[in-house]
């Protein structure tokens, strides 16, 4: 059995955080993850930027970010895969620009982040290869779900 936390910070979020742990559960199984356990913070910009800049050196927003545990941290029962981060803000700005739902756009960006923690990359500014391609068909699957 999977566990995912979602919590929030800085934001009036009016996105709905039990159908949205609800879809990260259905990720992980999907993917083949078994006693998985996944934290997603839900932010503002001014946090994103702080966390951006502390982690990677950018001091800007960004949509989202993934803070994997790596090896070593998994208990008989468990294996914390780490962390997400997903700026609501910029998570908005990003729907309106490509013209989708707040929802779409926010489950395109913990799919993002959950195929991160399982250790795939997409590279710097790569619109598409294999993760991406994952992603994308990850997201058909549960379209008008």
């Amino acid at each position: 059995m999977n566990v995912v936390e979602i919590r929030v910070i800085n934001v009036n979020s009016e996105l709905p955080l039990e159908s949205l742990k609800g879809f990260c559960l259905s990720v992980l199984e999907e993917l083949g993850k078994n006693r998985w356990d996944v934290s997603v913070l839900l932010c503002d910009d001014a946090y994103m930027s702080e966390l951006n800049g502390k982690f990677r050196g950018k001091y800007r927003p960004t949509d989202v970010l993934s803070f994997g545990q790596g090896a070593g941290f998994e208990t008989e029962d468990y294996h914390v895969a780490g962390d997400i981060a997903i700026s609501v803000e910029t998570m908005k700005k990003n729907a309106a620009e490509q013209q989708v739902s707040e929802t779409e756009e926010m489950r395109r960006l913990l799919v993002h982040g959950i195929l991160h923690l399982a250790g795939m990359d997409h590279g710097e500014d790569a619109v598409d290869g294999e993760m991406l391609d994952l992603q994308e068909r990850i997201l058909r699957n549960y379209a008008g779900v």
